[in-house]
């Protein structure tokens, strides 16, 4: 592959900057909305092949949900992370040995539901202790997306379904699914791929990842609780009827 701007394999001056500013945008809407991994997933895949694709993802998304948690620390709520990290840990053990066999539309299906329900059925989301209901959905979360990238959906409704203050769920998600990612990246054996060549590319990604979450942790305090969880659910239920989308489509229905 040629090299390019800043020695990036395949990538001009130009796309740099395009993805650049996808990933401030992205940033920005995530830090105010709480999902906007799978829109940037969706424009990186117009530029590399999913050997690269992937991990690249998966570290500015590192990048990302890590600034974000820590320009709005003090509104973590930190009780939901020890248990997360252990079911992250399992189900990223875990997903390389069960399961692979099980179609890809079928965890989609089973994915988008679960989006669904757990958004307009609050309640469901909050069941059991904060303790097991966040261990469980860690395994699971980690767990299919190693086979599902859309996981970020299905963590969301459970932290906003735990804490009342918008400022708390975003922080808190942030640093959940940083340590999502953390887990798949670990899984899928991406720390020994030579990532080098894509590392100019991928601090100016988190470089201005960071400025849209500035700018987005402004917006977030200004926003009133009631359109903050209106807007969710609309995000949500897009993101939700996008998985079912994609699983029809990979079922051979659409």
């Amino acid at each position: 592959m040629e090299t390019g701007f800043l020695g990036v394999p395949g990538i001009d001056a130009l796309v740099f900057a395009g993805l650049s500013l996808a990933s401030l945008c992205t940033a920005f809407i995530a830090g105010v909305t709480g999902s906007a991994g799978g829109l940037l997933l969706g424009i990186l895949a117009l530029v590399f092949p999913p050997a690269i694709l992937i991990p690249v993802h998966t570290v500015v998304l590192i990048g990302d949900n890590i600034t974000r948690a820590a320009i709005m620390w003090r509104h973590v709520a930190w009780g939901a992370v020890p248990p997360f990290l252990i079911g992250a840990a399992l189900g990223a053990a875990a997903g390389g040995k069960i399961f692979v066999a099980l179609p890809t539309a079928t965890l989609q299906l089973i994915l988008g539901v679960c989006i669904l329900v757990f958004t307009w059925m609050p309640k469901i989301a909050g069941t059991g202790s904060p303790g097991a209901r966040f261990g469980l959905v860690g395994f699971v979360a980690t767990f299919i997306g190693i086979f599902v990238s859309a996981t970020g959906a299905l963590v969301a409704p459970f932290v906003a379904a735990a804490y009342p203050d918008r400022r708390q769920v975003i922080s808190t998600f942030s640093v959940v699914m940083a340590v999502v990612h953390l887990s798949k990246l670990a899984a899928f054996g991406l720390l020994g791929v030579t990532l080098a060549p894509y590392l100019p590319l991928m601090a100016a990604m988190v470089g201005t990842a960071l400025l849209g979450n500035l700018a987005a942790s402004r917006v977030l305090n200004r926003v009133p609780e009631r359109r903050f969880r209106m807007v969710f659910r609309v995000v949500m239920t897009a993101l939700a009827l996008r998985v079912l989308w994609l699983a029809a489509r990979n079922a051979g229905f659409a």
